[in-house]
């Protein structure tokens, strides 16, 4: 809304032109987002601790993580709060990405919101059945494919995406590229739920996919830059940067409260909901396959859980017992089982994810 009303107001006061700079509301949008998350956190975390809103651990887990039942949950009503407030400040919200993008929060933080409140109020184990947590997936994934299909900003690019390391090779997916959509989407919001296992990993990993997709957003707003790194050029792009920097500044404040020992975890409220944003990012910026590589943390999470349950599933039909090739899935729950200490396996993760990430960027500049 600041920059909605305030910004028109630049031919009378010149001052206001640092509006029209993304990196000055980039800025702004991760400071108010951070504040945010530090003068409510506490507030909420006490009122999640009065209403006894807290995590159920599993006990066929890990023992050390039995002293954390209890603990608050549905902490990601605390980071939406951050995001969206910073975001309806400083964005174009007639922007039809920042649209898409709040669309799909809402959609998927309601979703997310009733997992955690099947699991803590109606004590049901698995939370939201599966398949209408998938169907709610599916559904946000045909919505925005369809969108960006039929309703494209450039209707060269309808149906395009790109891949890494390859110069101005642009693949046209004609009428898979719905399905495809729904996969990288779905897949993504999943990743990053599977992976929100300890205390600060899921958090620190998406803060670490988030700058390097606000690194991409912004150069893809920009014809000069995207031209010299062969991006594809999208205009209205840049406001994507603001969006994502409202994200970075409430997973910084957040992870403040849910280092170890968290005081408050995210919930599916939280993982469910950035994942698939995350997803849609990668969507709207044709950087599907990108994704892959800077969530490669998520995808190896994921990975690590298809493994387990094909595997046990094979040797249970073939050898009438099913075995395991993990201790335990996801995978850091395997390291956790090896006897690593649970803040080793988080900084170790966070360190390959930056690995992903500075790979990830080098593939502009490599092409």
């Amino acid at each position: 809304m600041i920059y909605l009303f305030l910004y028109p107001l630049k031919k009378y006061l010149t001052w206001l032109n640092v509006l029209g700079y993304i990196s000055f509301r980039s800025t702004a949008a991760a400071l108010t987002a951070l504040i945010l998350t530090f003068i409510f956190g506490p507030y909420v975390i006490r009122l999640l601790n009065k209403y006894k809103i807290g995590e159920t651990i599993r006990h066929e887990g890990p023992e050390s993580h039995i002293k954390k039942s209890g603990t608050p949950t549905m902490g990601g009503l605390m980071i939406h709060g951050s995001v969206l407030i910073p975001v309806l400040l400083w964005t174009d919200i007639t922007n039809r990405y920042i649209q898409i993008l709040l669309i799909a929060l809402i959609w998927t933080g309601v979703m997310g919101f009733i997992d955690d409140y099947l699991k803590v109020y109606k004590k049901m184990k698995k939370g939201l059945i599966a398949r209408y947590k998938i169907t709610g997936q599916i559904l946000l994934g045909l919505g925005v494919a369809s969108f960006l299909y039929f309703f494209p900003e450039n209707p060269g690019l309808h149906a395009s995406t790109t891949i890494p390391f390859f110069k101005d090779v642009i693949v046209n997916l004609g009428l898979f590229y719905i399905p495809f959509v729904i996969i990288v989407i779905t897949g993504s919001s999943n990743a990053v739920n599977l992976t929100d296992g300890l205390d600060g990993l899921a958090t620190g990993l998406l803060a670490i996919t988030t700058m390097v997709f606000a690194a991409i957003s912004y150069i893809t707003g920009r014809v000069d830059f995207s031209s010299y790194l062969h991006i594809i050029y999208m205009p209205g792009a840049g406001e994507i940067t603001i969006f994502l920097a409202a994200m970075l500044g409430a997973f910084t404040g957040f992870l403040w409260y849910n280092a170890r020992p968290a005081q408050i975890f995210m919930g599916d409220t939280g993982s469910l909901t950035y994942g698939a944003v995350i997803g849609i990012i990668a969507v709207i910026l044709r950087q599907e396959f990108l994704l892959f590589l800077v969530g490669g943390v998520f995808v190896i999470e994921a990975f690590s859980v298809m493994i387990q349950i094909l595997y046990f599933k094979y040797t249970a039909k073939k050898y009438g017992v099913g075995r395991r090739v993990f201790r335990m899935a996801p995978l850091h729950h395997h390291f956790e089982l090896k006897g690593w200490d649970e803040n080793k396996v988080v900084i170790r993760f966070w360190i390959l994810g930056i690995m992903f990430a500075l790979i990830s960027l080098v593939t502009f500049k490599i092409r």
